[in-house]
């Protein structure tokens, strides 16, 4: 029987793996680093790294994985590049699942960006910004002191770690626009850093378009070269084609 692995933490791969767990020619493992908050991942499921890429390569040659399929989120760049290195020397067939990015509308007040660092020099004195990142992405607004900051984070930061000027607020976004927009009025943003995560588009973004605001969009990072794929059709499609090849095509 055929062995999938997903590398996942994102909503796509749950939804792959849901998929792939009614097929019964397939034992699929989805792997989860650990601080990915899914619950309830269909079909098996490990958590925690492998080592580096050298540590993926072994795992997928000694558990006898057949393909590799790397649904993690566009921004997690050393994780698409170790899972590239790792194929190739495990001799795995492996495809990247990249989402589209964030569609551009008339009317959006979209400034790109390479990273944070250009991010935070790209916004004016004295603005008011939203800021949704993890703390580490954070820091070059830390030095921006004539910036007021409103600063969501999903985990709390390390005690003693430097923040921009402004508000922290701990939790998981709001799914709807609504909630988003009236968090950003009742703070007087007029900016917001997002990175490009594609897909639907997000609370802040859909915010951003009602209440006419800026927003610098980080760019995400180029994924390895290799096959690619924007849909879970197109994947599907290429493991069907991988491990199941019509007669006389294997």
């Amino acid at each position: 029987m055929p062995k999938v692995m997903i590398l996942g933490g994102t909503a796509e791969a749950g939804e792959l793996a849901a998929r792939l767990a009614g097929d019964k020619r397939l034992d699929t493992v989805t792997s989860l680093a650990g601080l990915t908050r899914l619950p309830n991942v269909a079909g098996h499921v490990r958590r925690g790294g492998f080592g580096g890429p050298d540590g993926l390569a072994q795992m997928l040659r000694e558990e006898g994985y057949d393909a590799l399929v790397d649904a993690t989120h566009p921004f997690a760049a050393q994780i698409a590049r170790h899972a590239a290195e790792a194929a190739e020397a495990a001799g795995v067939p492996r495809i990247k699942l990249m989402r589209p990015a964030f569609e551009r509308r008339p009317g959006d007040a979209f400034l790109e960006v390479s990273d944070m660092a250009e991010a935070a020099a790209a916004i004016p004195q004295g603005a008011r910004v939203f800021l949704a990142a993890g703390r580490r992405e954070i820091r070059p607004f830390a030095e921006r002191a004539d910036l007021w900051c409103l600063v969501r984070m999903l985990e709390p930061p390390v005690p003693g770690e430097k923040l921009p000027a402004g508000e922290l607020v701990l939790g998981l976004p709001p799914s709807e626009a609504e909630e988003e927009a009236a968090l950003l009025t009742k703070h007087g943003i007029g900016w917001i850093v997002s990175k490009d995560s594609g897909g639907r588009a997000s609370a802040k973004i859909e915010a951003a378009r009602r209440l006419g605001l800026k927003v610098v969009l980080v760019k995400r990072p180029e994924p390895p070269p290799g096959p690619q794929a924007a849909q879970l059709e197109a994947i599907l499609a290429w493991l069907e084609a991988t491990l199941f090849p019509p007669a006389g095509q294997g």
